[in-house]
């Protein structure tokens, strides 16, 4: 059984050693612990690092491709070098390591083909309060969405089996946890969560400038992921509403003339429910567009997950891989 804990990397060459310090190299049920790092176009020393520190494995990207893109060829990578069991974690410390253990057990247990560990956000020091209500929202929204009982949705501490990681296959170009999340939901893969503890934090996010960036950026990532994977509900709704709002609008008309036998006012509410109602119509249609375009992204799933399968049966090497051992 062979374990791969991969770390996407953007200039960590400070956070990287305790990070690689704190994995453990023996896991029971385990027989070999290997560590990846994915170099997302590094500026500073981050593969100089990784090499000094003991690291098997590095994915060196050509530039900086974000931290979705660098997971994805991590995955890659981690499936094309052998490994049963993939590991995510962030290269700033943020989890503990002791908690690999904890978090491939259900795996190795057969009870889970993936694993995400609760931080417990709402106790989180640094976390802002808006930072907290958006994770509560998101964490809702993707359990909705996934059929899972996730608590902690956007954690990067993960665990994939070998079946669970060959058919994950993330196309959002910012951010890989809720979307691997529902993917995992909707492709009915046993689900687990385990309970964790985060490390004091090492410096601020890469991801975000700000708590308004992020609120913003998550924000919009709910949305188009809803809209993603349920297309006909997410539309159908808005049409609905909208629907209702021309209702209204026609609803002086209707009255004087059912009341009063007058037609002839109300030209203006006529007009605007009449603009209304055609919106309606067409967010209806494009929930219907978006059902057949959502069952079209299956099998496009499906193929990409046989190509995965052909190009580990001919033994294809990874992409941007480096053994640690070369200048």
């Amino acid at each position: 059984m062979k374990l791969i804990v991969q770390i996407p990397c953007l200039n960590e060459e400070s956070t990287l050693p305790a990070t690689i310090a704190d994995i453990p190299r023996q896991i029971d049920g385990i027989d070999s612990v290997e560590l990846l790092v994915i170099d997302d176009g590094s500026t500073d020393r981050t593969v100089e690092v990784a090499r000094e520190n003991g690291v098997e494995h590095i994915v060196r990207l050509t530039n900086n491709k974000g931290l979705a893109a660098g997971f994805q060829a991590g995955l890659d990578a981690c499936l094309k070098l052998g490994a049963d069991v993939v590991v995510n974690t962030d290269a700033d410390n943020q989890y503990r390591g002791s908690d690999i253990a904890k978090l491939v057990a259900p795996i190795l247990a057969g009870e889970a083909d993936m694993v995400v560990g609760n931080r417990n956000v709402a106790e989180i020091a640094h976390f802002s309060p808006q930072k907290k209500r958006l994770q509560h929202l998101g964490s809702w929204v993707v359990r909705r969405l996934s059929g899972t009982e996730i608590v902690d949705t956007t954690s990067g501490f993960r665990a994939y089996n070998r079946e669970a990681a060959l058919g994950l296959l993330v196309v959002d170009n910012f951010t890989y946890t809720l979307e691997s999340l529902i993917q995992a939901g909707k492709q009915l893969v046993a689900v687990e969560g385990v309970q964790i503890e985060t490390n004091p934090q090492t410096r601020e996010s890469r991801l975000f400038d700000s708590t308004g960036t992020y609120v913003r950026r998550n924000a919009l990532s709910i949305v188009r992921i809803y809209a993603r994977y349920e297309p006909l509900r997410a539309f159908a709704t808005a049409g609905l509403v909208v629907a209702i709002l021309a209702l209204a609008d026609w609803m002086p008309f209707l009255l004087d003339w059912i009341l009063n036998g007058d037609s002839t006012g109300h030209i203006q509410s006529l007009i605007l429910g009449a603009v209304l109602f055609i919106a309606a119509v067409q967010l209806v249609a494009l929930g219907v567009i978006g059902d057949l375009l959502a069952g079209q992204r299956v099998m496009t799933q499906r193929v990409f997950e046989r190509v995965r399968r052909v190009e580990l049966a001919l033994d294809v090497p990874p992409s941007h891989y480096e053994h640690s051992r070369e200048p």
